[in-house]
């Protein structure tokens, strides 16, 4: 038993280690508006996380095998949400003023917006859909009891908030920030440029 723990543990870690949508999102809401934004925004991935593991736990893998017109919904569905994402950002980024131009000032999004929107990144996520549809489903088969899933359902969703948390800490740095305000568009720029490619990426991989 400690085994599976200890392996999915080290999986998991090294899933959400890999950049992917949910870095970029915390990193650049990190840097660009603050910690308590950022921190918003890993707790709707923690819970869009909860999600995925719930959902893998009650079979997703056989669920998409079965169900491929909903493989395809969520698919093209969370590509065409990755795409309006990193159109924002592009948008933004082209507005920004030139880095020699009077420093720029920190918008704070509206209440919860950075939680919904993390949440909606994760949902979105190619990389959850297939780790949570394949990769995760293998240590959650049949010979596993429902003590050790919820076990695992536990780590899986304190494993992913503590390693946003670590993200999100280290890009709110006063130094990390200063460097942000002078690169701010290029920094935004390729933000974009990624998303809008994930999203691509999601749509034409269905």
């Amino acid at each position: 038993m400690l085994t599976l723990f200890l392996t999915v543990a080290l999986v998991h870690i090294v899933a959400l280690m890999s950049p992917g949508p949910d870095f970029f999102f915390v990193s650049q809401t990190a840097v660009s508006r603050s910690r308590k934004e950022a921190m918003m925004g890993v707790l709707g991935i923690t819970l869009g996380v909860m999600v995925w593991a719930a959902v893998a736990l009650l079979g997703l893998n056989l669920i998409l095998e079965k169900m491929a017109w909903l493989h395809t919904i969520i698919m093209v569905g969370g590509g065409l949400y990755l795409c309006w994402m990193g159109y924002q950002m592009l948008r933004g980024a082209l507005k920004k003023e030139d880095s020699t131009a009077a420093e720029p000032k920190v918008e704070l999004a509206s209440g919860g917006r950075s939680f919904v929107k993390g949440l909606l990144t994760n949902l979105a996520n190619p990389k959850a859909i297939i780790y949570f549809g394949s990769v995760f489903s293998l240590f959650v088969g049949d010979s596993v009891g429902v003590g050790a899933r919820w076990g695992i359902f536990l780590l899986i969703v304190l494993e992913t908030f503590a390693w946003f948390t670590v993200v999100a800490s280290l890009f709110a740095l006063p130094s990390m920030r200063r460097g942000y305000q002078r690169l701010a568009k290029w920094i935004d720029g390729v933000a974009g440029a990624l998303f809008t490619g994930f999203g691509i990426h999601l749509i034409l991989s269905r």
